[in-house]
């Protein structure tokens, strides 16, 4: 292992050397960053999942830095450019970047200006100029031996030499990295509008201003570059030139040197202005577009994560309802494992509003299946939709509860490969319907079927770079599906690939193998599955869970390798009753955090880590905006969390806008601060109501 590299991840990750190599070790052997968080605690100093996954990234990076670095050297030395201190320099830098900077001298240059004086022989005057040390009238005489054929007089042996100095400057990554910070801390980002510009239009507020590149607000950046992309405006990066100018008089030319220092300064000049200004303010606008397009995805990840952990429904047979005008309102009921039951097609809304025929369909299959819950999605004809079933409830005294559940995404669903293969002989309506009736029953397991780019949460999810945004994305559904852990009797293949070890095609595998023996027993039972082999199955049993199996283990997190070290346990002590910890660990030859983890899972079999999160909250009042008034009181479910706010379900089609301003007395620097996904508001005040374009503004305060 190369000590270089333990150093770089030592430095950047906070880990100790011991700790480095075992990870490394580990990933190396083929183990998940799920299994290693969970059951190699010992090996890792109890690294959570989230600092595995950091470091990954980290060792990644790493090892590209590291093999770039070794790359330069070998070609620096093949062309005789290496010395010590080009070598040294290399050695030092921390970033890729740092890298192609201290490269950049040594390349072949694009420039044909610096290359042609270069070719005619004025290396030596541009020496000769830079040493500062001849005045004016001496490098004049001087120019006069390099004139040629190609060079006839004494302005073109100077302005070639010029141009020889102004590519050093340029290519100096030294003062490339002074004027990258001056931008970064200095610069602004000048925002005007263009011939196509609609003044009526979206980006209406962004037009002819300046935002400082420090403090400018990633939301803002991705909308501003949005609408340049679409011709809208058009930017550019101003920093103060005359300030730059005065630090290279400052810092860059002696105070003892002779008059040919004007013509030094006239090339380091050319040298900012022509050469490395422009290619640094293309990069200042890159850079901006990548940290917004990280903080957004680090945005959209976190709230998936609070998406995917809303607590489940359990042992509830539940109706989900996808409302709709024309159509009718379609209807699925689903059983407490999730498995489909019936379907139907009501129409309790305009044009037909045939509310006899809908109420006696939903009563029948309320009576036919013991439905205790029903979920409608909060898309067109919702608010009629919950309506309907409030005065159904009331009627005929049910004890039903009813939730108004987000929809988004289950028509993505409905017409996808999985829906079709786990439904083949139903209409896409009703899938739709089944996906709504899952978020209530399991949210995580309904979801992991829909891209979570279509589940409407975070934002400019379009503007962001696909391929970091999906691989966030999927790591953050592997370590939740993970750390919640999967029902093996009742998992679709979807949910089961997100499984420490499993890949989709033994997923496909393990559910073919349970429709033939109808359900499994016991873990050991996962061994008989096609292509599971002995570290496909160490890597994904522990996260397996059998509801009633044989064993209680197996409706825990304990991995069948500590199985002996659990039965010690139970024989020799009252699980309940231990309160010395390091005293058991000795005596029955385990780790401190093994040993509490096997007590946790003893005492709570099938305790779901959801259950802490938020709960659902059935609905109880009916809105319409045409009744709503500035000062109303009310509830909601947050849906969304942007960078400017949150985006709030008031039982409306449209989910209201809670500004940043409006969530805390005090100053929040991020909504995320103090909200998450599907965090139920009380005493939200209605602040404005916009009836032509359907907008409600809301209120903490």
């Amino acid at each position: 292992m190369n000590n270089h590299l333990i150093e770089i991840l030592k430095e950047k990750t906070n880990f100790s050397s011991k700790v480095i190599l075992n990870i490394i070790k580990l990933l190396d052997e083929g183990c998940t960053i799920p299994f290693i968080a969970r059951y190699r605690k010992d090996f890792t100093d109890g690294a959570t999942d989230e600092q595995l996954r950091i470091f990954e990234e980290v060792y990644e990076y790493s090892k590209k830095l590291l093999a770039r670095k070794e790359e330069l050297i070998a070609l620096l030395k093949e062309k005789n450019f290496l010395d010590e201190k080009v070598l040294k320099n290399l050695e030092s830098a921390t970033t890729l970047q740092a890298c192609e900077d201290i490269y950049a001298p040594f390349k072949e240059k694009k420039s044909s200006r610096t290359t042609s004086a270069i070719e005619n022989g004025l290396e030596p005057l541009a020496n000769i100029i830079q040493s500062m040390r001849y005045s004016l009238e001496e490098i004049n005489q001087k120019a006069k031996q390099f004139l040629n054929e190609n060079v006839t007089n004494i302005d073109e042996a100077l302005n070639g030499a010029k141009d020889i100095i102004a590519q050093r400057y340029a290519d100096d990554f030294k003062s490339k990295e002074v004027l990258r910070n001056l931008i970064a801390n200095w610069g602004t980002l000048e925002i005007k509008e263009t011939k196509e510009f609609d003044k009526n239009g979206l980006y209406a507020s962004f037009a002819n201003t300046t935002e400082k590149i420090k403090y400018i607000k990633s939301h803002r950046v991705l909308a501003i570059l949005r609408a340049v992309n679409e011709k809208q405006l058009s930017i550019k990066v101003e920093i103060d030139e005359n300030h730059i100018l005065e630090n290279i008089k400052k810092y860059k030319i002696p105070t003892n040197a002779a008059s040919s220092k004007e013509l030094v300064f006239d090339a380091y000049k050319d040298g900012l202005k022509r050469l490395l200004l422009p290619s640094l303010k293309r990069e200042a606008i890159t850079n901006l577009k990548e940290k917004a397009s990280s903080e957004a995805i680090e945005l959209f990840g976190k709230n998936l994560k609070e998406l995917l952990l809303t607590a489940p429904l359990v042992n509830q047979v539940i109706l989900g309802m996808d409302p709709g005008y024309k159509t009718g309102c379609k209807l699925a009921v689903i059983d407490e494992n999730g498995l489909y039951l019936d379907s139907a097609v009501i129409y309790p809304t305009k044009p037909k509003e045939d509310i006899v025929s809908s109420s006696k369909v939903v009563l029948d299959l309320i009576k036919k299946y013991k439905i205790t819950s029903i979920a409608i999605g909060n898309g067109t004809a919702s608010r009629e939709t919950a309506n309907f079933i409030n005065e159904l409830i009331k009627q005929n005294n049910l004890d039903v509860n009813y939730a108004i559940v987000s929809e988004i995404g289950a028509s993505v669903y409905s017409a996808s490969k999985i829906a079709i293969e786990e439904y083949p002989n139903l209409d896409v309506t009703i899938r739709g319907a089944i996906s709504i009736a899952s978020r209530l029953r399991d949210p995580m397991a309904a979801l992991v079927k829909i891209d979570p780019k279509s589940l409407g949460i975070g934002q400019y999810q379009h503007d962001v770079n696909q391929k970091e945004l999906a691989l966030k994305l999927e790591n953050i559904t592997i370590d939740l599906v993970n750390k919640v852990g999967v029902d093996l009797n009742s998992a679709s293949y979807k949910l089961l690939s997100f499984i420490s070890g499993i890949t989709e095609k033994l997923a496909k595998n393990i559910v073919e193998h349970r429709n033939k023996i109808k359900k499994f027993n016991t873990k050991n039972e996962l061994l008989k599955v096609k292509g599971i082999g002995e570290k496909a199955y160490e890597q994904c049993i522990g996260f397996l869970r059998i509801k009633d199996g044989i064993s209680i283990l197996d409706n825990t997190a304990i991995h069948p390798e500590d199985y002996e070290v659990t039965a010690k346990l139970q024989k020799n002590y009252k699980v309940e009753e231990i309160k010395d910890f390091e005293k058991v660990s000795n005596e029955i030859n385990t780790s401190l955090l093994k040993l509490k983890d096997i007590i946790t899972e003893l005492l709570k079999p099938g305790y779901d880590v959801r259950t802490q999160f938020n709960q659902v909250k059935f609905a109880n009042d009916i809105l319409d905006i045409n009744d709503l008034k500035e000062g109303y009181v009310l509830s909601g479910i947050v849906r969304n969390i942007t960078d400017f706010g949150a985006f709030v379900d008031i039982g409306l089609k449209n989910d209201a806008l809670l500004h940043i301003s409006q969530i805390s007395e005090k100053r929040i620097s991020h909504a995320s601060d103090v909200l998450n996904i599907n965090q139920n508001l009380e005493n939200l005040k209605v602040i404005s109501v916009d009836l032509e374009k359907q907008r409600v503004g809301l209120s903490l305060k």
